[in-house]
């Protein structure tokens, strides 16, 4: 049966139907997992914008002295961009894993997924409250 409104018991089907819990342990591993997964996703926001911030900072140095540029400086641009990508993916994949989770209505997900993601923050992003950071996609899941 699909819950429509959030509720709390031990029993939940979470994004496989082979994903079921039927007792404590396996619902207090499932939250165990929800809340690592949520915390990696900060983990890999952290890295993906340290990344970008990176490749930009190796771009306007680039650009800030085109005669001294070297012939791998586009090679180098490619892969950075190709990384970029990949880490966007990454990211953008377990962050709509991690709604689908929520989507199951239950309460002990819910709340697994924003401890998790609130211990990621503070763990992994907390430093960079300072440093500003231009988002350049709307998107809530990115």
């Amino acid at each position: 049966m699909m819950h429509m409104t959030l509720y709390w018991s031990r029993y939940v089907t979470l994004l496989f139907d082979s994903w079921r819990t039927d007792s404590w342990p396996s619902y207090l591993l499932s939250l165990a997992a929800c809340f690592l997964v949520s915390a990696f996703y900060q983990y890999v926001e952290d890295r993906r914008l340290r990344f970008r911030s990176l490749a930009s900072s190796s771009a306007a140095a680039v650009t800030a002295s085109p005669l001294l540029a070297k012939a791998g400086a586009s090679r180098l641009a490619r892969s950075t961009r190709l990384g970029a990508a990949l880490l966007f993916g990454a990211n953008a994949a377990i962050g709509y894993l991690l709604m689908l989770a929520i989507m199951s209505f239950n309460g002990g997900v819910f709340l697994a997924i924003v401890a998790g993601l609130t211990v990621g923050y503070y763990v992994f992003r907390f430093e960079d409250e300072g440093v500003a950071v231009v988002v350049d996609n709307p998107c809530a899941c990115a």
